[in-house]
């Protein structure tokens, strides 16, 4: 059997193995058949972000459902996390996300939620791999009445902009603050202006008009320069910038600096600690975050947990340990008493609530969180092997941890997606992380390349 999932659903470049619409249409009825469980018409939300190639693997989705006799929702260009919003919302059995993320244009993805708006466990994944190489679900035809039917919801951006405006307090105006807004080009393209806009901010948008080629095209999250640029450029108060699907969020501050997930989530934490909102005073994170979030939150008195690398981990640790606040270095923050999954508008919202509430610009709030320094090696290898196999490894990595004691850390880590070892130090002192990341990965390199 093969395997198309990875951490994040299924993707590559578009209409190359496997983003063909031949899978893209066996994982539509994969996906049909698993979620189809009694007699009733059962329906799946289909979305997408502005990508060219998101016309015909939607097509090809769509027939795959229908011809299994399930019903197709069409949401057309929304982000991800109002995808997810709108699956739950409507009832619908599960959802479907067609986009690459922060990935270029001749990219592109799908991933699913289940009908309450979480992502598929690896289980649920593993069961429709199973049927489409199997052929176990070939011979099952619905003819007639039973085909199933696909329908357009033309409302869905305003439904998901009310539920974003919901989630921001009702005492609270935007009113006099001016805001930077990248879009990516991406599927925040409507709704993101719409929601800051209808609570009274004064924008200056860009990345706003997708033609299917420019998403993240020099813009977005990903190029958060562009944003700092639009900040100080326009006297800017925030600036915000979203990826491809808006499931992230990196902001910059009214002086043009840079605020990534790590230090969003500090602010977050640190409020919701003083509100008594935090729960079990725990915020969950990967092991990619900074050293330095770790220790804000140690001296607020609170606890962070790591998982692996993907925000589906996050949450699947949010959701077994009752944690309501987490999320990625990268800009994925996840507010389980909001949303199921990363919102980066969502995101924003809240960060403005609490700039608005303290009456602190973004500066001030990011200050709390000093970063320590980072130094980050990639290693090729002929294979991945367990580096517990090479004992040479084990005595260099036991060294470093030595040297580093209590003010910093080493994380080593292959690749998922290439021969690749990563390994990344960090701690208080610039010029020995680097030395020592520098000196662990030659000593990887000359053991296992």
């Amino acid at each position: 059997m093969g395997k198309i999932f990875g951490t994040d659903g299924i993707r590559g470049v578009a209409n190359v193995y496997p983003m063909t619409t031949e899978m893209a249409m066996q994982l539509g009825r994969g996906v049909a058949y698993v979620f189809k469980n009694d007699k009733r018409r059962h329906k799946i939300v289909i979305g997408k972000d502005t990508r060219l190639s998101g016309y015909m693997i939607e097509n090809a989705i769509a027939s795959g459902i229908c011809s299994m006799g399930v019903d197709v929702l069409l949401v057309g260009p929304l982000p991800t996390p109002g995808i997810s919003f709108i699956t739950s919302s409507m009832r619908a059995d599960a959802g479907v996300v067609i986009s690459a993320s922060h990935n270029p244009f001749q990219d592109n993805g799908i991933k699913f939620f289940s009908r309450d708006g979480f992502k598929l466990d690896d289980e649920i994944e593993e069961r429709i791999e199973d049927l489409i190489f199997s052929n176990n679900i070939d011979h099952l035809r619905p003819t007639a009445e039973e085909v199933g039917k696909a329908f357009r919801v033309d409302d869905a951006v305003g439904r998901y902009v009310v539920f974003l405006k919901n989630t921001f307090s009702k005492d609270l105006t935007l009113d006099g603050i001016k805001i930077a807004v990248d879009c990516a080009n991406g599927a925040s393209y409507k709704v993101a202006p719409a929601v800051f806009e209808e609570l009274g901010a004064n924008l200056v948008l860009t990345g706003v008009k997708p033609n299917g080629y420019n998403i993240n095209d020099d813009c977005g999250s990903v190029y958060p320069q562009v944003t700092a640029d639009l900040v100080k450029e326009s006297g800017a108060q925030l600036g915000i910038a979203f990826d491809g699907d808006a499931d992230r969020l990196i902001c910059v501050d009214e002086k043009g600096a840079v605020v990534d997930g790590d230090q969003l989530m500090a602010i977050f934490a640190a409020r919701m600690l003083r509100e008594k909102r935090l729960n079990h005073s725990t915020l969950v994170t990967t092991v990619m975050s900074n050293l330095g979030l770790e220790v804000t939150l140690k001296s607020l008195g609170a606890s962070l947990e790591r998982t692996a690398v993907g925000d589906r981990y996050v949450v699947e640790r949010m959701r077994t340990g009752g944690f309501n606040l987490g999320g990625e270095q990268s800009g994925h923050i996840i507010f389980l008493d909001h949303n199921t999954t990363g919102d980066g508008i969502l995101c924003a919202l809240q960060l403005l609530e609490v700039m608005l509430t303290e009456n602190k610009p973004l500066s001030e709030l990011a200050a709390i969180m000093d970063r320590y320094p980072q130094h980050l090696v990639n290693v090729r290898v002929k294979e991945r092997k367990p580096l517990d196999e090479f004992p040479e490894i084990t005595r260099a990595v036991k060294q470093v941890e030595e040297k580093l004691g209590d003010d910093g850390r080493l994380l080593i880590r292959p690749s998922g997606t290439e021969p690749v070892i990563r390994v990344m130090i960090e701690g208080k002192d610039q010029d020995l992380v680097v030395e020592l990341a520098e000196e662990t990965a030659a000593t990887i390199e000359r053991v296992m390349a």
